[in-house]
């Protein structure tokens, strides 16, 4: 608790964030949302939060403490937060209706990028022109990624936002050590991706190879890339 109110006045700049207990620094945080007048805080990784373990469930408490004492809304992201027993405060199924969390958070999925309709496959063309724009590269061009890469980038990143910026950041890294200063299929392949994408890349591979599957949009609607 004294760890995340110590990082919560890091993030709002307190000179005092070091200093003090979890009330005190909590005090701080407090003082700090009120006069920013703060209306969204996102918890990040709140999945690694063990409901078995007591520590887990006393941070679990502090959320709550800290719901009712900003006045903003509270957006934990996690994966698998259902399955980790996080709304259920890792009591058991009978007493599952006890846990305040199940009342109090509203469970939001977020599916993997699909291409399997028309408008999965303008997402994901959407998402691949905001990247593209981001991208510093001396050889890069409009449309590198979304126009010549659409297939070869969801087929190595199965449609997971993570995967697909891991495999886009080591490229970038080689692209520039090796001069090419481009992302192309020839130099991507060199990099390895996390071990998830890797394992099933191969069948997302042999669809797009024999024409099954595609990420491109129909020509006439496809979204234009723009210089940046």
């Amino acid at each position: 608790m004294r760890s995340l109110n110590s990082a919560l006045c890091r993030f709002f700049e307190h000179p005092g964030w070091e200093k003090g207990n979890a009330t005190r620094l909590a005090d701080r945080a407090t003082d700090c949302v009120l006069s920013c007048q703060t209306r969204l805080i996102i918890i990040d990784d709140v999945h690694f939060l063990d409901m078995n373990r007591r520590d887990g469930r006393e941070v679990a408490n502090h959320f709550k403490w800290l719901a009712g004492q900003f006045p903003v809304t509270f957006l934990f992201v996690g994966v698998g937060i259902l399955e980790r027993q996080m709304l259920t405060e890792g009591l058991c199924p009978a007493d599952a209706a006890l846990a305040q969390t199940a009342r109090r958070w509203t469970a939001l999925s977020l599916s993997p990028f699909e291409i399997n309709t028309e408008q999965g496959r303008r997402t994901w063309r959407r998402l691949l022109l905001a990247i593209e724009r981001d991208l510093v590269l001396a050889g890069g061009h409009q449309g590198m990624l979304a126009d010549h890469l659409a297939d070869y980038l969801y087929a190595r990143s199965t449609g997971h936002f993570a995967s697909l910026m891991t495999l886009i950041t080591r490229g970038c890294r080689r692209a520039i050590h090796t001069g090419a200063e481009r992302l192309t299929p020839e130099l991507l392949d060199l990099v390895r991706n996390d071990e998830a994408a890797e394992r099933a890349r191969q069948e997302l591979v042999a669809a797009f190879e024999r024409g099954l599957l595609t990420a491109r949009v129909d020509a006439a609607r496809a979204e234009p890339a723009k210089a940046a």
